[in-house]
């Protein structure tokens, strides 16, 4: 059996600050932390369910989508938010579940998609929207302690 290099996860992930680009081919996109703007893509495939339509519009609204835009993958998109409604019903194979982790990933709506895809969204743009409470990191290991086990001492 062949081992390690042959996946597509193989490897340590792209690093967007590494020194040497040449290692790190190719540019990263950055995309707007305010996603795409105007309308919704018609939709390709035959009959859409009201499910279909809710994750439609919003998927078309995430910052991935002006990559998307860009490539045409509008019927990529249709076909993993149709996968996405199935896989959603009770009883449904676990087979289809693979496959829209599969298709989140190719589409950069996960983690590692992103990286895979060499898109970052706007970091500066994403720090300006009002956050959720941050925690300060504390400085010292006892603090650390202290802060996982709520104890004072």
């Amino acid at each position: 059996m062949p081992k390690g290099g042959a996946r597509s996860r193989s490897g340590p992930a792209p690093d967007p600050t590494a020194l040497r680009r040449e290692r790190d081919a190719g540019e990263w996109a950055i995309l707007p932390a305010e996603g795409r703007q105007g309308a919704t893509p018609d939709w390709p495939l035959t009959e859409q369910s009201a499910r279909e339509s809710e994750l439609w519009e919003g998927l078309w609204r995430k910052p991935q989508a002006l990559m998307w835009e860009r490539y045409d993958q509008g019927l990529e998109v249709a076909l993993y938010v149709r996968r996405l409604v199935e896989a959603e019903e009770p009883k449904s194979p676990v087979v289809l579940s693979t496959l829209v982790r599969q298709l989140a990933d190719s589409l950069g709506l996960t983690t590692p998609g992103m990286r895979s895809n060499r898109w970052r969204i706007d970091q500066e743009a994403a720090v300006a929207r009002p956050a959720a409470t941050a925690v300060a990191a504390p400085n010292s290991a006892r603090a650390r302690l202290r802060a996982v086990s709520g104890g004072s001492g």
